[in-house]
């Protein structure tokens, strides 16, 4: 990996060593320990040739850096251009990446890269129009942790691409007192008051499933609250209740055609968890063109 694709993928608030380490595992998962038999069997060594990526519907771009580095990792003396950037909205037919070098560096790096670029684009993608949804309301999108294990953070990033927000990135950096907390604490004031106490500088979220749950972590001092389940008319008597006492976040059984009703209730989030776990992937092919 060069130093310019280290400090962009720096400068998009990801782990260049991570990073590092998932492009090899796919490589290396590619191969399988073998070789390419149909690239070796059908191209000639030493075949040069330029593979353009290119977008082959209308969204969202995002992992370009990370697919730069798929390409650097096979043969760091390809010829890589990104003519694309990460929360780019791109048109079909657009090249993202154009690559020039040996054949067969380009053809071992295609498919995982195009795997990575087009699971990302599909995630800010679909934010993007949960975002575009929501507009003028006032209240942001947010993911989740059902993310894809070992993807967490480039999934998240694509959806800071696609202009959503993160949620917390792991169980240590935020507080979220669900109903199994509850129930072991025995009741949703306890719950928030014990984690408070044992963490006073870290975040604390509680999730709600009645209004009158809700009036109860008002009264303890919770200042971020998740309405679990709620329907809009509900949405609407909480915010009502809280009177900007707390960040009010809705989730569960949210779609995109509900998504500006609930929004225009006035709550401060949405929690969508398919942002990360049910995204379509955006189309993106590769076009090989041999040098004269």
């Amino acid at each position: 990996m060069i130093d310019s694709t280290v400090a962009a993928l720096i400068e998009a608030g990801l782990d260049p060593a991570d990073v590092n380490r998932l492009v090899a595992i796919a490589l290396a998962e590619d191969l399988a320990g073998g070789a390419d038999v149909t690239t070796v069997a059908t191209v000639p060594m030493g075949q040069r040739a330029t593979l353009d990526l290119v977008a082959r519907q209308t969204g969202t771009a995002a992992g370009i850096p990370v697919a730069v580095a798929v390409f650097e990792c096979v043969n760091p003396a390809l010829q890589v251009k990104a003519l694309a950037c990460d929360g780019d909205r791109v048109e079909c037919g657009v090249v993202l990446i154009s690559i020039t070098g040996p054949t067969h560096d380009l053809l071992r790096a295609e498919r995982p890269a195009l795997n990575l670029l087009g699971h990302l684009g599909g995630i800010a993608t679909l934010t993007a129009a949960w975002v575009a949804a929501i507009s003028g309301t006032g209240a942001a999108v947010r993911d989740t942790r059902k993310t894809t294990p070992g993807m967490r953070a480039l999934e998240k990033y694509a959806v800071r691409c696609g202009g959503g927000q993160n949620h917390r990135m792991s169980l240590s950096d935020a507080a979220l007192v669900k109903d199994n907390h509850v129930l072991a604490a025995g009741g949703v004031a306890q719950a928030f008051a014990a984690v408070r106490a044992r963490f006073p500088s870290v975040p604390v979220e509680v999730e709600v499933d009645s209004l009158a749950q809700l009036d109860e972590v008002l009264a303890a001092g919770a200042d971020l609250v998740l309405l679990d389940n709620f329907d809009v008319e509900q949405l609407r008597a909480a915010v009502q209740r809280t009177k900007g006492r707390a960040k009010l976040e809705a989730s569960g059984g949210l779609s995109l055609g509900v998504a500006a009703a609930v929004a225009a209730t006035g709550v401060d989030y949405l929690a969508v968890g398919a942002l990360t776990h049910s995204a379509p992937v955006l189309d993106i092919g590769a076009d090989l063109r041999q040098e004269n």
